[in-house]
């Protein structure tokens, strides 16, 4: 099977143009062109084509400053030998990190790759390396510089490759939050320790909220641990403000069974988040008002398509995905679970998986046995994921074999301290 880039551009030459079957119109073009130009005005921060293009990126958010034409203009061919001639060359002082949702054109280069979680967990283990290119998002590189060790130089090859779910809740905004739920609630402990709130934040945010997490006793989780981290919380606090997917904390705790009634959503733009003083009295977990807008375009009436297409599929979805379409899927779990339920799969079996496309494609591509759709029939990647085309690896690695460290994701150590604490609480609590 075709990658997606590769999809997407034939269909773009196709006679009808890619049309109706993707999602952005931009997405056969390359990423630079949403990348700040040399002597022209920096453009307003955009997250780029596919899935979260409608998203409004915060002004703060990292431009691209674009990189030399000649890796622009370079055929894939050339561009393939070029990476894999400076990753020889870097030898051990290298190591490249890949996410799953990254184009296959990117991933076949990284040295391991995995979800958010056991990135974290292998970034703990390369050190040796004196370079860690990490093919995936911002907050992904973040957490692999606060894991790994000082002398270690932490890449992301196209600084716009952010997150917006990400970007939905920001330091200010929580921090505001948590003055109004402790002016509602106080302080102090009940009669079995526990505080009145326990702040913990996804994986998908910045190091700023991970710190927060860190100095207020609370910490961090990913899809692969949402349910122990909420079993963790719960032990400490009578309840949790968990940001910044409502999604994951939703559907984590209503297969804990917290009850819909006692998880009000926080609007950080309302008073209260937009809730009266007795809802948030009763509440169990708050849910702040963020989504990924990957999985928010997989929907029930798609589930119900796949079903009439075939009654034997299975559907697999991500645990970001609202909570009708995880409650209508077979099974929901992260993307290490999807995988492994694939993985395990029997020959002929059929499955309609709901996460991101490139991630899709790669199982059906390492399963030719079974069968293997993504839910939503538009092809319609990460945007920020996509961010990454392997220009801008070959720029990165040729850029260190020249001496040149460019891209370096560092943590203000006014941070660090304090977000390390939270991702240490997260990595001990296994899956």
């Amino acid at each position: 099977m075709a990658s997606v880039p590769v999809q997407i551009d034939l269909l773009a030459r196709s006679a009808g143009g890619a049309g109706a079957a993707v999602c952005d119109p931009d997405l056969p073009s390359g990423p630079w062109n949403f990348d700040a130009v040399p002597g022209l005005p920096t453009p307003a921060p955009s997250y780029g084509a596919g899935a979260s293009r409608a998203d409004v990126a915060p002004a703060d958010t990292p431009v691209q400053r674009q990189i030399p034409a000649q890796y622009r203009l370079m055929p894939a061919e050339e561009l393939a030998r070029r990476i894999d001639a400076a990753k020889a060359a870097l030898g051990d002082r290298l190591t490249i990190l890949g996410h799953y949702y990254q184009r296959d054109e990117v991933v076949r280069y990284a040295d391991f790759v995995g979800d958010s979680f056991q990135l974290a967990r292998e970034s703990q283990t390369r050190t040796g390396a004196e370079f860690v290119v990490f093919c995936g998002v911002h907050f992904m590189a973040e957490t692999a510089d606060l894991l790994s060790t000082p002398e270690q130089a932490v890449i992301l090859p196209n600084l716009a490759a952010g997150c917006s779910m990400a970007d939905m809740a920001d330091i200010d905004s929580v921090t505001a939050c948590w003055e109004q739920l402790e002016a509602l609630y106080g302080t102090e402990p009940d009669e079995q320790g526990r505080v009145p709130v326990i702040p913990v934040t996804y994986m998908n945010s910045s190091a700023a909220l991970k710190g927060f997490c860190g100095e207020h006793g609370g910490i961090v989780c990913t899809s692969s641990n949402a349910e122990q981290v909420l079993a963790w919380a719960f032990e400490r606090g009578q309840r949790v403000l968990f940001f910044p997917d409502q999604h994951l904390g939703r559907n984590t705790a209503s297969a804990m069974g917290v009850p819909l009634s006692a998880m009000p959503v926080w609007d950080p733009r309302k008073p209260l988040g937009g809730n009266d003083s007795e809802t948030l009295n009763d509440a169990r977990v708050v849910l702040w008002r963020g989504w990924c807008s990957v999985h928010q375009r997989f929907t029930t009436d798609q589930i119900a398509q796949a079903r009439a297409k075939n009654p034997a599929v299975r559907v697999v979805v991500h645990p970001e995905c609202p909570l009708e379409v995880v409650q209508a899927a077979d099974e929901a779990g992260s993307t290490q679970y999807i995988k492994k339920v694939v993985d395990a799969a029997a020959p002929g079996e059929a499955f309609a998986i709901g996460t991101e496309i490139n991630m899709v494609r790669r199982l059906a591509d390492a399963r030719p046995d079974l069968t293997i759709e993504c839910l939503d029939p538009v092809i319609c990647p990460c945007s920020t994921m996509y961010r990454i085309h392997p220009a801008y690896l070959a720029w990165v690695l040729e850029s260190l074999l020249a001496g040149e460290v460019v891209n370096q994701v560092r943590v203000p150590a006014s941070v660090a301290a304090a977000a390390t604490v939270a991702l240490e609480r997260m990595l001990a609590v296994r899956p």
